[in-house]
């Protein structure tokens, strides 16, 4: 069975292939080339009858297939390259990182095989083109990202200072509302302070020291009661028969 088609099976979805050919001239030999670049562990070299083959694996699938990898194969007239790309990967800057892998290469061996100066120029001036042309329209959408963001941002705190005062506000009014709730409660308590037996005897009291005579007004303010409570309670009180009304 086929690396693809295990690949297909597993659920797997093979890198992107990619590679460029670069005319060159060998100017020693394949072996001195392969002896030359021999202490550079990230490669495997093998030296063929008519070429220099050099594979960087950069990780395997599940069946140990190479899966993302480059490949340089020098000839005696030209480079070959081959190389793979990460699905998630910018294709611009994988170029430009093999490409700057390959001109490391070329910089060991420059007395060994020269490369078509001229075009090895041109395709090095083309790629950093797109990669910076790339970076730019990336800032770009990243600065609009930013602008939206910000303008957010600054909706988001607007809102949030409306709501701080408006919390404000009910913050105070609930703490006005608690003050008047508890003066009427204090009110409410002592209106229900006395009992009515106990106001009984308070009125008899008064009437025994006030020549059977009560005021009212007098008798609330002195005791802090509301007239109409101690209206009640006479009312009560004449109604048993503790007291009787003069005409």
């Amino acid at each position: 069975m086929s690396s693809g088609a295990m690949a297909e099976d597993t659920g797997i979805v093979e890198p992107k292939a990619a590679g460029f050919i670069i005319k060159g001239r060998l100017a020693g030999s394949f072996s001195a080339i392969a002896s030359r670049l021999s202490t550079l562990q990230m490669f495997s070299i093998k030296v063929n009858p008519d070429s220099v083959v050099m594979l960087t694996v950069e990780s395997r699938d599940m069946q140990k297939n190479p899966f993302l990898f480059f490949i340089f194969t020098f000839k005696a007239d030209e480079i070959e390259v081959r190389y793979t790309i990460p699905l998630d990967s910018s294709e611009k800057m994988r170029k430009l990182y093999i490409i700057k892998n390959l001109l490391s290469v070329l910089s060991l061996i420059a007395d060994l095989y020269q490369p078509d100066q001229s075009a090895l120029y041109q395709l090095t001036d083309s790629i950093i083109d797109d990669v910076l042309n790339s970076l730019s329209q990336s800032y770009s959408s990243l600065f609009n990202s930013y602008d939206s963001l910000f303008n957010e941002y600054r909706e988001l705190k607007r809102l949030n200072i409306e709501l701080s005062n408006s919390n404000k506000s009910l913050t105070a009014q609930a703490t006005q509302l608690a003050s008047e709730n508890n003066e009427l409660k204090a009110r409410l308590d002592a209106l229900e302070k006395y009992s009515d037996e106990a106001l009984m005897v308070m009125v008899e009291d008064w009437l025994e020291a006030h020549s059977n005579t009560i005021d009212i007004s007098e008798f609330a303010r002195t005791y802090k009661l509301t007239i109409p409570r101690i209206e009640q309670l006479l009312n009560k009180m004449v109604t048993l028969g503790y007291v009787e009304l003069k005409g």
